[in-house]
């Protein structure tokens, strides 16, 4: 999806827009405690959910009046519905929401999601997943007139990386710092040292297989 991310179209035209999608998620309920606040009450971030209707191991524990897989269904179900309806002043007020706790309580609703629901989790369906959102990546880079299908924002950082790659080859084997001579800003050069002194092997005279097993060994 970061082939969407251009600064300008496919004739070179400066867009007058941003383009591409940040994407980030959580199986399960594990992202309620971690971005789930930032979609209901801070900035409003288009959402996917997608759910499962056969769980390919569901477990009841003594006690639970749902399966796990049933639990997590429930939040599919009711969080989607949060973001849509929202809870109004109103609304808290009639529980006895207290007046302070009214504006922390207060959700606004009106929020945009999707939600995905799969019979089941498999090879087949995942790659109905992956087709939906290729698809929409396409077509993002048809409406916005770009090239989703090139990437030549990655190229300056590989280049810069080969740079990288050869002075830390130099400085080990040369047994020297990484210098303001090698071309680097200030800041880089700094952490390229720290780094390479914090390493406890320094020196590569010559190039050799290392297993973890032996990593661990010297340790």
């Amino acid at each position: 999806m970061e082939s969407n991310g251009k600064g300008v179209d496919m004739n070179g035209r400066k867009l007058p827009f941003e383009t591409g999608e940040i994407d980030f998620g959580e199986p399960g309920t594990n992202g309620q405690h971690s971005f789930y606040q930032l979609i209901h009450q801070g900035r409003i971030i288009p959402c996917d959910f997608i759910g499962i209707v056969r769980s390919q191991q569901s477990v009841y524990m003594k006690g639970e009046i749902v399966s796990n897989h049933d639990e997590l269904m429930c939040n599919f179900f009711a969080q989607a519905d949060a973001l849509a309806y929202g809870k109004t002043p109103e609304e808290l007020r009639s529980e006895n929401v207290p007046d302070y706790l009214i504006p922390h309580k207060t959700f606004s609703g009106n929020r945009p999601s999707l939600s995905l629901m799969l019979p089941n989790c498999t090879a087949y369906t995942v790659g109905q997943l992956l087709a939906i959102y290729e698809h929409r990546v396409a077509v993002q880079g048809f409406i916005w007139g770009l090239n989703p299908f090139d990437q030549w924002g990655v190229e300056l950082g590989k280049v810069l990386a080969s740079r990288v790659r050869l002075t830390m080859s130099t400085t080990r084997t040369k047994g020297r710092r990484v210098l303001p001579s090698d071309g680097f800003n200030y800041s880089t050069t700094r952490m390229m040292n720290r780094y390479l002194e914090g390493k406890t092997e320094l020196l590569y005279p010559e190039g050799q297989d290392s297993f973890p097993e032996m990593m661990i060994t010297r340790i």
